[in-house]
């Protein structure tokens, strides 16, 4: 064996070389393995996860209230919304707000509702899907975060009044009313978040994203029950706390397709299709799997 070499008639002359394309070839095939690589489902680590999701959460703050208040062109935006929604015959905020408003001990835990469990359960659902769901963890996790960052630009965009700041209404506030504790745009400590940063909802953008993938995910049937009632339940506490319209819920809810859209084109398949545990040594395929 040796080198190959072309003869002619004044002997042989040096190697041959490689056919034309095999360069390229060889480029093209290990572009398409990194390619098949970036997109395959991994096992996630911990320490990068927490680090992710601290420094994700930090720059979330960071750049939502750093985005000028406006309040006047809030507060345009917010009698906009109003108007639009009273034309179509859905204008139903301020009756809501009012009527639970009156029963006291109703209010009192939607409050809570409200301050609490809009991280309670995300983290709690992220958790879950680490340990139960890892190879679907990424993916899903993936989502939200592209859910809340599209969200900023919605907040930059469109600075939106919450019904309970508005102008010549009678929206209740209802943290202010019942003096419960949790909200950060009442009280003591509405100087310390931007209070015009109501449009979309990441109330309904994340626990919808909660309930799609305890829904989607989830074995028993009690649980299915929960995933599917949280965000409902969670479109009537933005209203009747006056802290939302019902046009921020369809804003959070596109937010969230987004999110979607952008998962299902990068690993082809939707999160809660994939493989549900990778082997660290054999990694698997892309193929969507059963739940």
């Amino acid at each position: 064996m040796g080198d190959t070499t072309v003869r002619t008639r004044n002997g042989p002359e040096a190697a041959a070389a490689p056919p034309k394309g095999d360069e390229s070839g060889r480029q093209t095939a290990t572009e398409r393995t990194l390619w098949q690589r970036l997109r395959r489902p991994r096992r996630p680590r911990i320490w990068i996860e927490l680090a992710l999701i601290g420094v994700s959460y930090w720059l979330y703050s960071l750049v939502r209230n750093a985005v000028p208040e406006q309040k006047s062109e809030a507060m345009r935006n917010a009698d906009w919304i109003w108007r639009a929604e009273h034309a179509i015959g859905l204008g139903f905020e301020e009756a809501f707000n009012r009527a639970v408003n009156s029963v006291t001990w109703l209010i009192v835990g939607m409050n809570y509702y409200y301050a609490t469990l809009h991280f309670i359960v995300t983290i709690g659902v992220l958790i879950w899907l680490y340990r139960r769901h890892p190879g679907r963890y990424a993916a899903t996790r993936t989502v939200l975060f592209l859910t809340t960052g599209v969200a900023l630009v919605g907040f930059y965009l469109f600075p939106l009044a919450p019904p309970r700041l508005m102008d010549g209404h009678n929206f209740i506030d209802t943290v202010l009313v019942h003096h419960t504790w949790g909200s950060m745009a009442s009280g003591d400590l509405k100087h310390m978040t931007n209070q015009y940063a109501a449009m979309p909802s990441m109330h309904i953008g994340w626990s919808t994203w909660c309930g799609l993938t305890i829904f989607a995910l989830a074995k028993a049937p009690w649980a299915k029950i929960l995933g599917a009632l949280y965000p409902v339940a969670t479109l009537v506490v933005i209203i009747a706390t006056a802290n939302h319209f019902w046009l921020d819920a369809v804003g959070g809810i596109l937010c969230l397709a987004f999110g979607f859209v952008v998962v299902w084109a990068w690993y082809g398949a939707l999160p809660y299709q994939l493989p549900r545990v990778v082997s660290p040594a054999r990694p698997a395929s892309l193929s969507p799997s059963g739940v």
